[in-house]
């Protein structure tokens, strides 16, 4: 190992470097396949609602508007871009369901999503290519600390059958799978593990503000590798942490939010795990948990929500609808790493373009949050 190659930043974090990531040859020609496998399967689903919606992440269960703010006096590992400097941004957040569908809640228990636009983020260095000229930086994250899949050509194999039959599948029977989905998983968790593919089909039936939402795959944090995670950490969501969730109706999980900011604030933490060894913390393995023993999150800012209509129709029409958040929305300092990232990047901007365009809606990124309703 040469010198740059071993040297290590403060503690032992390691530094970002190019050749952290590792693209396979065939990585383009899956890709496309990828992009084919999720149009086809929003093609499917777009005659039963009368308009294309999005190939994952269909189902919204709130919109809310509010403000990142960084920490003040982090130590220097963790004042990287965005980061750098104590501030606030405002910032978009759509909380939703991961599959491309809008399931009965009653019935179908996913994973859950948080994405984030935050805004006003000109002047923290280049943007990624696709992105440059525009100031919003996007984070995507689940409720599941690993991506199901290893890299892109795994994801194919798993994502190419449920992008054709789910959208064919009655609600009752995906009821059924999700049931059996979620009995195995939770066996699985008594014994201290779990199944994130399983986890696709039958997560448990939480209120979704309670959560802890995860990157589950690396992005450049600067001048290191890290993970990001958002949880819970106002009274009213702490006391929503591992409370179980009573759905009755088809929308119930966006009446549950809809009804917590209808009263209360949240505010979330924003924590990074930085990378501290290649081989425990993998950059091409997405399926990969990074062990909190060696590297715990460590917080680097809040994200305050205030009480709102958390489904106001304005932002159904700006956010919902016509809105992208995608991976490749994002400052260099950010870049997404690894397969599944890379595949994301590009999957994301040719699918969400096209539902927009499909629907008749603009193809434009928000200049500052004076373009949010």
């Amino acid at each position: 190992m040469s010198e740059s190659e071993s040297k290590q930043a403060p503690r032992g974090y390691v530094r970002y470097r190019d050749d952290v990531e590792v693209v396979e040859p065939d990585e383009g020609e899956v890709i496309e396949k990828l992009i084919a496998a999720m149009l086809k399967g929003m093609a499917l689903t777009r005659p039963k609602h009368g308009r294309t919606v999005r190939a994952a992440h269909a189902k919204a269960h709130g919109l809310v508007k509010g403000e990142l703010r960084v920490l003040d006096g982090l130590p220097a590992p963790l004042r990287q871009g965005l980061f750098a400097q104590a501030r606030a941004y405002p910032v978009v957040a759509r909380l939703s369901h991961v599959p491309g569908d809008l399931d009965d809640d009653r019935r179908v228990s996913g994973p859950r999503g948080l994405a984030l636009k935050v805004l006003g983020v000109q002047g923290l260095g280049p943007m990624l290519p696709g992105h440059a000229g525009e100031t919003t930086q996007d984070f995507l994250l689940d409720t599941g600390k690993v991506f199901n899949a290893v890299g892109p050509r795994a994801f194919l194999a798993q994502i190419a059958p449920v992008e054709h039959l789910a959208p064919r599948t009655p609600q009752a029977l995906k009821g059924a799978v999700s049931a059996v989905s979620l009995a195995t998983n939770t066996g699985l968790h008594a014994v201290g593990a779990d199944s994130a593919v399983l986890d696709f089909f039958g997560h448990p039936f939480l209120h979704p503000l309670g959560e802890p939402y995860y990157s589950q795959a690396p992005i450049r944090y600067g001048d290191y590798l890290a993970k990001l995670n958002v949880t819970p950490d106002s009274p009213g969501l702490r006391a929503l942490v591992d409370a179980k969730l009573d759905v009755r109706d088809f929308d119930g999980l966006r009446q549950a939010v809809v009804a917590f900011f209808r009263e209360h604030p949240a505010e979330f933490v924003m924590g990074v795990q930085l990378c501290t060894d290649l081989e425990r913390m993998p950059v091409e393995n997405a399926n990969a948990e990074w062990p909190e023993s060696e590297s715990p999150y460590q917080p680097v800012a809040r994200l305050v929500l205030p009480a709102q209509d958390a489904y106001d129709p304005a932002l159904q029409d700006a956010v919902d609808e016509a809105m992208l958040f995608s991976p490749s929305h994002s400052l260099a300092a950010h870049r997404p790493l690894g397969g599944i990232m890379r595949a994301r990047m590009a999957v994301y901007e040719a699918v969400g373009r096209a539902r927009r365009e499909q629907n008749g809606q603009p193809v434009k990124e928000p200049r500052s949050a004076d373009d949010l309703p």
